[in-house]
């Protein structure tokens, strides 16, 4: 079964020089991020898939696929318990 991830609909977010920062409007609550983490968020505006994330990470910072997966997988599994984003099954 693949996923697909989201941003939450009622997360905002806002860049800070290469850190970002993520308000859930619903929770109140916020999240600092390293350029990682908002990268990551950026490209969760639209649903994407873990291999494609990796793929955003790879170009970006130019890292080993393999690092690359257990970094975004472990972000994913953070956000989506923090219910900043969304996880959907891939039709």
């Amino acid at each position: 079964m693949t996923l697909r991830y989201a941003r939450h609909p009622n997360v905002r977010l806002t860049a800070l020089e290469g850190e970002g920062v993520a308000l859930h409007l619903d929770t109140r609550r916020y999240f600092t991020l390293n350029e990682t983490g908002l990268t990551m968020l950026e490209a969760l505006k639209e649903p994407r898939t873990l291999e494609e994330l990796v793929s955003v990470l790879v170009e970006k910072f130019e890292v080993a696929p393999g690092v690359a997966s257990s970094t975004a997988q472990a972000f994913l599994d953070h956000c989506v318990s923090a219910e900043l984003i969304v996880a959907t099954k891939a039709p």
